[in-house]
């Protein structure tokens, strides 16, 4: 892309260097940045609604520039890019078309277009500025600025429903690359604005200095996995078409292996055995789930999904998965544990039972089937029975101590 140098090179040859003769071969030209382009041009659509945006592909210190076009101009993230608003007003439109600007979050190159607007073009100060919408976290002083220029500065934390040029937009808190990312989503076509939390290239860093996070990252990326996204319009990078999803859900798997430590791809069934060990049992979960697409009886899989679903309540899913399982194996004895496990989490005390007392009947040591039916027999009514369960009577005894210890050091 050709940009003017931000600063030109000013260095003198060092005293007896001669230039060799590959350094006097010209350089080879990079390719004409393709300037302000709708994303039916980008997307190669007829559809209309893609006409209603403009697109400004950023380059090295400038993301990407969006503006929905209506009966005023949104623009989301004005980007670093002074030329591209010089562009944008030889088309036709004016600064004063400008009333709302929105941003992914605060970083340089995503927000510094917005004190070019107002610093550059005084008919947009003059006719009441622009509102600016952004996260309560973002920097403090860019909301003082766009301030003191007239502006209004609406803070918006996720849930809300954005108009923005004619158009219903909701807002996602989707953290982790900065604490105060957000990605904007329009559910009728299926398109979303996700900054940085979502680039086509990879998955950006989280930076710290921004209040970035590994763990609020995956929160940002799972709420986005709840979006049915065929179109991403990313920060940095060229808009996609029809395949968002597979883009969200390739940033999510890189996010898993960066929290488990690995650097490269791992089999899908040891990736999730290792974030079953942090505690990350949606993300497990998820590795299962491409296991068993791959091999859909590989049964090692089965059973760790449905002990993930189990603990995350989300028994009514587990069950058959263990009814496949003892299908093949009637006599596993983990198998019928969870089953149990499954049943009595849905209520369903009397048929858990039966499940437990068949683990049990294999091996009558076994301590959690001895536990969990203890739990089945006193939430049916069945308090004597529950404790003659020897490990259930120590251990509801337990709780029922600590409790009282508890109640004894409120009262003090």
């Amino acid at each position: 892309m050709t940009r003017e140098s931000l600063q030109e090179d000013r260095r003198e040859p060092q005293e007896g260097w001669e230039p060799s003769p590959e350094s006097q071969t010209p350089p080879v030209e990079e390719p004409q940045h393709p300037g302000w382009l709708t994303l039916g041009q980008v997307f190669k659509s007829e559809d209309p609604f893609f006409d209603k945006f403009l697109f400004l592909l950023g380059y090295d210190y400038s993301s990407n520039i969006y503006v929905i076009k209506g009966d005023y101009l949104t623009i989301v993230d004005p980007g670093n890019d002074y030329t591209g608003f010089m562009d944008l007003f030889s088309l036709g439109y004016r600064p004063e078309d400008i009333k709302k600007v929105v941003l992914t979050h605060g970083h340089r190159d995503h927000c510094m277009g917005a004190f070019e607007l107002l610093r550059a073009y005084p008919s947009l100060v003059e006719n009441g500025g622009f509102e600016l919408i952004l996260h309560p976290e973002s920097p403090a002083e860019l909301k003082e600025v766009v301030q003191k220029f007239g502006c209004k500065v609406t803070e918006v934390k996720g849930g809300e429903t954005l108009e923005l040029s004619g158009q219903e937009w909701e807002v996602l808190y989707t953290p982790g690359h900065t604490i105060d990312g957000l990605s904007f989503y329009h559910e009728p076509s299926k398109t979303a604005f996700t900054g940085d939390t979502i680039i086509p290239q990879g998955m950006a860093e989280a930076d710290h200095n921004a209040g970035g996070r590994l763990d609020h990252y995956l929160f940002g990326v799972k709420v986005l996995l709840q979006r049915d996204i065929a179109n991403l319009l990313p920060g940095h990078g060229v808009p996609v078409a029809g395949l968002g999803k597979r883009v969200v859900e390739q940033t999510y798997e890189s996010l898993m292996l960066k929290i488990i430590g690995v650097e490269k791809e791992i089999p899908w069934i040891d990736g999730a055995k290792a974030l079953v060990a942090k505690g990350l049992l949606e993300e497990a979960v998820f590795c299962c789930d491409r296991e068993l697409t791959r091999k859909p009886d590989n049964l090692t899989a089965m059973q760790l999904k449905a002990y993930c679903l189990t603990d995350l309540g989300r028994c009514a899913e587990s069950l058959p998965l263990l009814h496949r399982i003892l299908e093949q194996e009637q006599e596993n004895i983990y198998a019928l544990t969870a089953a149990g496990h499954a049943l009595l989490g849905m209520g369903n005390y009397q048929e858990s039972i039966t499940y437990f007392d068949r683990a049990l009947a294999l091996n009558p040591e076994f301590p959690d089937p001895q536990m969990y039916k203890g739990m089945a027999l006193y939430l049916s009514g069945k308090v004597d029975e529950a404790m003659d369960i020897d490990i259930f009577q120590k251990e509801f005894s337990q709780r029922i101590k600590q409790e009282l210890d508890k109640k004894a050091m409120a009262s003090t």
